[in-house]
């Protein structure tokens, strides 16, 4: 049998971290000693536990040590990361460690770095001249970098429960399916909305066209103008029909209003685009006063970021899309690292896309009416994510409404 000694810190009791452990290691096929346990005594203290691990071979020990690191744990015998180079443009050396959305540190030279912008499914490269520590993906890897491989000297901060008890991202910490009441679940995401507002937190938006077509629009518009919006990720359909709606009334030819197909209008998505491209960009036809009202419109007023990325089914596109995938991911990552604060709503391929690249560490809130869809965005984020499946349209109602009576300063009930 080959053994090694890891060590857990923190709330391991009551954010389930020591039982997830125990768990991971007896379906790893292993063993385990429990050498030592010491337990919090207030609500407030940490925990630590010793832990014995066995497997049958060197190999199985090293995968099973690898997993439980996801869960913080720390080998004892602390040593430096192994570091190799990548071979060419776009590879990573063999045996790469592969990251996780969590706070991550990589111990150099007896120093531990903080890994910078952590994401999913990325590399670890280090810069020893800046001793900085970041995540890279394929894309970005260049010959001879210096990635990390392995296992030895990364440690994983773990998800861990607040201890104050008033987050309500972490007393929920669950999924609110469209037969409950969410009532709640608003007025405490208006207060986290408002809590972001004052203090200058980034309040990010992903959201889709389905904003446009369920009659959300407006909502959304008023969140811009109220300040809690400081960036929007989305794609060409949203802001094509966003201002179809607010040139010809319309969103692919139905009409909002009406709720019926009003004549041609199947027509005026494309003339919407047209006029755009012809006054040169969003922003110069607000300019202009060809566009006066809408999402766009409020963006380009109230300026708030505004990215939008294309893909092969975009009629167009508007001229501020980004075409080339690889970009906008690249500027997705680099717009994000400072978000404190993320309501996904109503786009499937887009907050997919930007959950993944989202650290562990951010607030994020999926509102879909596809149950699945809300299930693959919230599973990533433990402890920091919900799901709220309904329809778009009373959701956004609903919190303009809270945000708007937390401005004026009345007290909304819990």
């Amino acid at each position: 049998m080959f053994s090694e000694t890891i060590e857990l810190r923190g709330h391991i009791i009551d954010s389930l971290i020591l039982p997830k452990v125990l768990d991971e290691i007896l379906k790893g096929g292993g063993n385990f000693k429990i050498a030592q346990v010491k337990i919090g005594q207030q609500r407030a203290d940490q925990s630590f536990a010793r832990i014995e691990v066995s497997a049958e071979s060197g190999d199985a020990l090293d995968d099973l040590i690898l997993r439980l690191r996801q869960h913080g744990a720390e080998v004892a015998e602390k040593g430096d990361a192994q570091l190799a180079a990548a071979p060419a443009d776009g590879i990573f050396p063999n045996d790469f460690y592969v990251t996780t959305n969590r706070q991550t540190f990589v111990r150099i030279g007896g120093k531990e770095l903080e890994v910078r912008a952590p994401m999913l499914d990325s590399a670890i490269m280090i810069d020893r001249s800046k001793e900085r520590a970041s995540t890279v993906r394929f894309a970005d890897v260049r010959k001879g970098m210096e990635i990390v491989v392995g296992h030895q000297g990364v440690r994983v901060v773990p998800a861990q429960r607040a201890t104050s008890g008033t987050d309500v991202f972490q007393l929920l910490n669950t999924n609110i399916s469209a037969e409950r009441p969410k009532g709640v679940l608003i007025r405490e995401i208006a207060r986290e909305l408002e809590e972001a507002r004052k203090s200058g937190g980034k309040i990010l938006v992903v959201t889709g066209a389905s904003v446009v077509h369920t009659g959300a629009a407006e909502y959304l518009v008023e969140m811009i103008n109220g300040g809690y919006v400081d960036l929007i990720i989305s794609g060409n359909a949203l802001a094509v029909y966003d201002i179809e709606s607010a040139l010809f009334g319309t969103a692919l030819g139905l009409n909002l209003e009406r709720d019926g197909l009003s004549e041609s209008g199947h027509e005026n998505h494309l003339r919407a685009i047209n006029v755009v491209r012809a006054a040169g960009g969003i922003a110069r036809a607000v300019e202009a006063g060809t566009l006066t009202r809408g999402i766009m419109h409020a963006c380009v007023k109230q300026k708030v970021d505004l990215l939008l990325t294309g893909s092969i089914r975009d009629d167009g596109p508007l001229p501020e899309v980004v075409t080339d995938s690889m970009e906008a991911q690249r500027l997705i990552r680099e717009k994000i690292e400072d978000v404190r604060l993320a309501l996904l709503m109503g786009t499937m391929f887009h907050s997919i896309a930007v959950a993944n690249l989202l650290p562990g560490s951010v607030k994020t809130l999926a509102v879909d009416i596809n149950p699945a869809v809300v299930a693959k965005l919230t599973d990533q984020q433990t402890f920091r994510a919900l799901g709220l499946v309904t329809d778009i349209e009373p959701f956004m109602r609903e919190l303009t409404e809270c945000l708007k009576t937390l401005r004026e300063g009345v007290r909304i009930s819990r």
